[in-house]
């Protein structure tokens, strides 16, 4: 049998990852900064879909200016300059001052050994979009629903993160054997 890599818990030390208990602490904070500050919590899918509609509209102007779905998102006059897109930029500069101080940074595809590149992109695809429309029928993203709802003690927040932990284990189930 060939082992990946990652496999076992002691190459999870030998990559100099973070401590799951202070990036805890770090995003928990962080959380409580945002409803401080802004007035509510975390959530992605909002900067999303405002540069969604920002792009949209330089080629097709009238269409997304007409759409019911997208035009709220433009009437502003800079509709990029909200906080909820520098935060989005900001978990993306995390995560590569994270993998960079973790030395761990560099360009790869990580797969299991009975999967080839293409196909792997061909699952993430697929699964992103499939997160991408329940995202929207959900009205928010797992940080949104699940980090901010949760918080909050909301019933729709810790019934999403059962249901997405729970549909996890049960995918991951149906494909691990793509990864061993």
């Amino acid at each position: 049998m060939v082992r990946h890599k990652y496999s076992t818990p002691k190459s999870i030390l030998k990559n100099n990852y973070w401590s799951p208990y202070i990036v805890g602490i770090l995003l928990g904070l962080t959380l409580l900064s945002s409803f401080y500050i802004m007035g509510w919590g975390l959530g992605v899918s909002k900067a999303l879909t405002r540069f969604t509609a920002y792009v949209l509209h330089v080629p097709f102007p009238q269409k997304i200016e007409k759409n019911t779905y997208f035009k709220d998102y433009i009437k502003e006059e800079k509709p990029l300059k909200d906080w909820i897109v520098f935060e989005v930029s900001g978990m993306f500069l995390g995560g590569l001052v994270g993998s960079i101080t973790g030395r761990r940074f560099n360009l790869r595809v990580e797969r299991g050994p009975r999967i080839n590149i293409a196909k792997r992109f061909i699952a993430a695809i697929f699964g992103g979009i499939i997160v991408g429309f329940a995202t929207r029928l959900a009205r928010g993203c797992t940080s949104g629903v699940a980090l901010s709802g949760g918080a909050m003690l909301t019933v729709g927040g810790w019934a999403f993160v059962i249901g997405m932990f729970s549909g996890g284990y049960a995918i991951a189930f149906l494909v691990k054997r793509l990864w061993k």
